[in-house]
């Protein structure tokens, strides 16, 4: 499924400069057909109620998303854009590490739709979403 062997190294030695890193957000699995990414939860991902905010879950869930179908691609030639993305919030996580598991519902030419499931500590699910990208040809 993806365009080449990816490791969990080179995922998480991206440039720095981008919101995913301001998170913390970290990649911990690679599978065949799915991966995993962790976010902490603490002061920088908490609403002013002292749980965890549903931007922040929406940002791991377009996180684990986009860089899936960038996984997905030859970025020699296209560029993976998001279209959509909606969230579900089941339950509050007021602290520790959120992980999210990011598995493809639709791989096409042109589009591709991501399905993102976050469970907290005890294995809860407190969020799910998905991601609708565009696929495009690389600026020249």
């Amino acid at each position: 499924m993806w365009f080449k062997n990816f490791t969990v190294d080179e995922l998480n030695n991206r440039p720095k400069n981008h919101l995913g890193a301001l998170l913390d957000i970290r990649f911990t699995e690679i599978g065949e057909d799915f991966i995993v990414g962790t976010m902490p939860v603490d002061e920088r991902t908490h609403q002013p109620a002292g749980i965890l905010h549903g931007g922040a879950s929406v940002v791991l869930a377009e996180t684990l998303g986009s860089i899936a179908s960038y996984m997905c691609i030859d970025p020699e030639k296209y560029v993976a854009v998001g279209l959509e993305v909606n969230a579900n919030h089941l339950r509050p996580v007021k602290s520790g590490l959120v992980k999210g598991i990011c598995k493809p519902l639709h791989i096409g030419a042109k589009t591709q739709v991501w399905e993102i499931k976050i469970y907290d500590e005890r294995g809860k699910m407190n969020c799910i979403s998905r991601l609708t990208v565009a696929i495009i040809n690389k600026p020249q």
